[in-house]
């Protein structure tokens, strides 16, 4: 084979392969288009502005940063004020130019639904302007805002109210999203300073004049002359407009605005700061001066007047630098993240789909972009641009007051870093402790017990002591303490309660801790902290058995509205069943009062399911079916609520009044050692008959013995000592009122002490925590079976509230039952009903006259009444047959005597059932109904006469 070199290879000189090789490397460093949106409203003096700075941010960034291999490429779509102009703008910018980020929208109620889009196609939504802090609210990791959110500013207003001393502040905002979105962080705020809102003024996006008039109107009749206005510019302007008119910019008001307004004041009209604004304070982010701030704002002005030299509107707001720096952060992002060719993921497409929502894809690089661009950090126009959480990191807040033509800074407010401020004071570092004082109880040593040790050393435990450790580790600091017990040498009780109290002020010990009574008188001598045990000192009485039942104990089980309620049920189910069998049951026909006495004899029968009447209907067959389970359940409540009503005791009180005791000169208890035994002299207690006692068991005793034989008859004490021994003697004693107030338990401390209010501060911490409920468990949990006393009272009547289910079951399926029944019956008489109008029975009160004359009827078709006669041809005799009529099978009906024939001479068997006749002879039988039975027993008669009569006489 030959082979022969191709007729299109040519020799290529060796400059030719250099310069195309050139030119290949030309070619690979020509840097990679990234597709970038943009959604501003074109004709918004901020969209204009943030429309500029980003091209401008772009043309600085790629002139620094010559070498990128990316490139973003603007795409511009004008929302033109509208969220669903901005919607449509997003959407068309993610299905046909297939964007990788969308920089907009400007406003807070275009950026719900773009921000979901976002989300769905995994495209950043990044904007500069759009504030809502309830934006960050929405689940959407690819949402940034290289912006403040309104909540950053809260603090800082919060602070200018309180440095001011105002106690009350009314919100003035605008109804949209924008508004909404700041009030849940600005009360707080508020509230966290003591600062309380009672009226929110809320003014339409929209509003006329008038509208803002009337709102105005109504905050003057208010007490309140603080104001904090959160709305844009636009709005603002009219508001204070109108305020000056109306007289509201004196100074007995106080004007706040947020950032919202203070952002835009150098494009607002001067003529309204200057006439309408003067006095006005609010807060703006501080924006720190550098070099490039002041050479873009320069290059800014004088690119706009290139652009438009008759436009002098050329202030330069933080927006327009927010968005500069959002755009550098962008180009950054996407460069670090090296995105080459960038494309959407088509999803498969659902012809079913009723719009066009789902045409676009899932950018490829959406997530890595993302993920780049909320690590981004750098040195901007604006300040440091670092994200946090979505959006960037509040910076300190200028306070600024309109005066003149402008605004002037009065003031900075500045983000702590520390969330408590500095205390002022520490625990002593020399070694010494708290020497904190307990209590030597002589019983309930529930609450304290010291038990001391061969070495002189003591053991401290109980209720009390468990609280206050757990109180103490709650302290943000640490605090060293030690028990010292309140005794004498000898290890007894070195006093009272009230002598106890007093050592803390002498200065024996730092603070007292135990079963300690907040009481007035104790408190001028220390400060408590918050209780943390209930208060209130309660009376102590023996329960007395009455076992007396009463005549009509039987009625207590059920209400009053149940006993009405089952009674109308039965008779409603009686007259039911009525219904639904009269017309096809002998045993619910008859005379009238006959009638109504089974009505009621048969509903109330079915309560002990002693009903003998037979149904034949299948509607009160499945009406009874559900009406036996109804009254099954029904009776079983009754027997068991009345057999617990039968059995249990009826504990009463011996004594419920305290008069009562004084009165018949009573002998009462209290608890020794402590201040009970100076509120009973206080009422009117003679003193005599006052005894102490130390511990339950001795208060048990005194009650055995009785007032007469040296006893007590009734014991104050405090509710905490009350519970102990009721769960002792539960079934023996009985807590009655009135109840006595005081203020618990608390810990006492030196007046002054920096201690009280971060105690009592950590004590309700505790209080509201489970730890409390153990420490109760462990130390107050009675491990002797015992009912709690509420067990020993009646038992509750059932009310129609635990059966209501039950009736309403019954209800429906008794009007369902009657409509199926009414429906067929109007259905077999429909011929009277739709009578025509030529006869004289035509008129609504003749035909239901007829209806209920039917219906009192019997039913002839119905199986129960229902005859039968066979004619029967025998041989194909063509005589006339003689009827035999057939009786009915139901049992309920009787036939005539004349309606047997006896057997021919010669037979002894029963009589026949039939009637004989020639024709019966043949073999010829009729079919006969009811209604013809009269006629044909009538007739037979007639003609066996007549036979016998021919018989004679032939």
């Amino acid at each position: 084979m030959k082979l022969e070199a191709p007729m299109n290879m040519i020799a290529i000189p060796p400059l030719v392969v250099l310069l195309l090789l050139l030119n290949s490397g030309m070619a690979q460093s020509t840097p990679f288009p990234v597709r970038v949106g943009v959604v501003v409203d074109m004709d918004n003096y901020v969209g204009q502005m943030g429309l500029n700075c980003i091209t401008m941010a772009l043309s600085d960034f790629y002139t620094k940063h010559g070498h990128y291999q990316t490139r973003l490429v603007l795409t511009k779509r004008d929302s033109e004020k509208d969220v669903v102009g901005a919607a449509a703008a997003a959407l068309d910018l993610l299905k046909n130019v297939q964007v990788q980020a969308i920089i907009g929208p400007l406003s807070s109620m275009q950026a719900p639904f773009m921000i979901h889009l976002g989300n769905k196609s995994k495209v950043p939504i990044i904007t500069f302007s759009a504030s809502s802090p309830s934006l960050l609210s929405i689940q959407s990791p690819y949402f940034v805002r290289a912006a403040l959110g309104d909540s950053s500013q809260v603090k800082a207003i919060a602070a200018i109210v309180k440095a001011y001393g105002w106690r009350e502040a009314v919100p003035i905002y605008v109804d949209n999203e924008f508004g909404h979105g700041i009030m849940p962080f600005l009360a707080d705020s508020l509230e966290k300073v003591n600062v309380r809102i009672p009226y929110r003024s809320v003014i339409p996006s929209f509003a006329t004049d008038d509208q803002i008039v009337a709102e105005l109107y109504k905050l003057m009749r208010n007490q309140t002359r603080v104001f904090i206005v959160h709305m844009r510019t636009t709005l603002g302007s009219r508001l204070f407009s109108k305020a000056k008119l109306l007289g509201m910019m004196s100074e007995d008001y106080v004007w706040i605005i947020t950032d919202g307004m203070t952002n835009e004041l150098t494009s607002m009209d001067r003529s309204v700061i200057e006439e309408d604004m003067q006095g006005v304070i609010g807060v703006k982010p501080h924006i720190p001066k550098s070099e490039e701030l002041d050479k873009f704002t320069f290059k800014y002005k004088k690119e706009i007047q290139l652009q438009n030299p008759t436009n002098h509107d050329m202030n330069l707001n933080i927006f327009g630098l927010w968005a500069y720096d959002s755009a550098v952060a962008l180009a950054m992002a996407v460069e670090k993240a090296r995105i080459r060719n960038a494309t959407f993921l088509k999803k498969g497409s659902d012809s079913t789909a009723p719009t066009d929502l789902e045409g676009f894809g899932v950018s490829s690089i959406g997530t890595e972009l993302i993920q780049m661009l909320s690590n981004i950090t750098f040195r901007g126009l604006a300040g440091e641009f670092k994200l946090v959480e979505g959006q960037l990191e509040s910076p300190p807040y200028r306070i600024i007051n309109v005066i003149g033509a402008g605004a002037r800074v009065v003031g900075y407010w500045t983000k702590g870093d520390r969330k408590n401020p500095p205390k002022g004071w520490v625990t002593p570092t020399n070694g010494k402790k708290l020497r904190i004082g307990v209590p030597v109880k002589l019983r309930f040593f529930e609450f304290m017990r010291i038990t001391w040790n061969s070495d002189n050393s003591t053991k401290v435990e109980g209720y009390c002591k468990e609280v206050f450790d757990m109180v103490i580790e709650a302290l943000p600091y640490g605090v060293e303490y030690e028990y010292v017990p309140f005794a004498t040498s000898d290890h007894k009780r070195a006093g009272s309660y009230d002598e106890f109290v007093y050592a803390v002020y002498q200065g024996e010990f730092d603070a007292a801790v135990g079963d300690v009574t907040i009481i007035a008188n104790r408190s001028q001598y220390v400060d408590f902290t918050l209780p943390y045990t209930e208060s209130g000192v309660s009376m102590v009485v023996p329960i007395k058995n009455d076992k007396s039942k009463k005549a009509w104990v039987f009625l207590k089980p059920l209400t009053w509205k149940l006993w009405l309620t089952s009674f109308c049920s039965f008779v409603f189910m009686g007259f039911l069943i009525w219904i639904l069998e009269h017309r096809i049951n002998e045993e619910f026909r008859g005379p009238l009062w006959h009638q109504v006495g089974t009505i009621f004899w048969f509903s109330f029968s079915t309560m002990v399911f002693a009903n003998r009447e037979r149904v034949v209907s299948n509607l009160s067959r499945f009406l009874l079916i559900i009406w036996f389970l109804v009254v099954l359940i029904l009776t079983q409540s009754y027997t068991a609520s009345l057999a617990s009503m039968l059995t249990v005791q009826e504990l009463k009180p011996t004594i419920t009044d305290v008069n009562e005791l004084i009165r018949n000169k009573e002998t009462v208890g209290y608890h020794n050692g402590t201040f009970v035994f100076e509120l009973l002299k206080g009422l009117n207690f003679d003193k005599s008959r006052l005894l102490a006692y130390d511990s339950p068991e001795e208060m048990h005793e005194l009650f055995r013995k009785g007032s007469a034989k040296g006893g007590i008859s009734a014991a104050f004490d405090e509710i905490p000592y009350v519970n102990l021994f009721i769960a002792k003697y539960c079934s023996k004693y009985i807590m009655v009122g009135p109840t006595y107030k005081t203020d618990g338990f608390g810990f006492a401390f030196p007046i002054g002490s920096p201690l009280v209010p971060d105690i009592s501060r950590a004590i309700l911490n505790v209080t509201e925590g489970k730890k409390m409920m153990e420490i109760e468990n462990r130390w107050f949990k009675n491990d002797t079976t015992c009912a709690d006393s509420s067990e020993f009272s009646s038992s509750n009547s059932l009310g129609i509230e635990s059966f209501w289910g039950l009736f309403m079951i019954v209800g429906i399926a008794g009007v369902i039952a009657l409509i199926i029944y009414v429906t067929s019956f109007l259905y077999e008489n429909w011929h009277v009903v739709n009578r025509g109008s030529d006869a004289e029975t035509t008129t609504l009160a003749s035909k239901s006259l007829e209806l209920l004359q039917r219906f009192n009827s019997k039913d002839i078709t119905s199986h129960t009444f229902k005859k039968y006669e066979r004619r029967v041809n025998h041989n194909g005799c063509g005589c006339d047959c003689a009827r035999i009529v057939m009786e009915p099978s139901n049992e309920y009906f009787h036939p005539s005597p004349s309606t047997f024939s006896h057997n021919s001479p010669g037979n002894n068997g029963p009589p026949s059932r039939m009637s004989s006749s020639p024709e019966a002879q043949a073999g010829c039988f009729t079919i006969r109904h009811e209604g013809e039975e009269s006629n044909a027993i009538e007739q037979d008669q007639d003609q066996q006469s007549a036979s016998t009569v021919a018989q004679e006489t032939h």
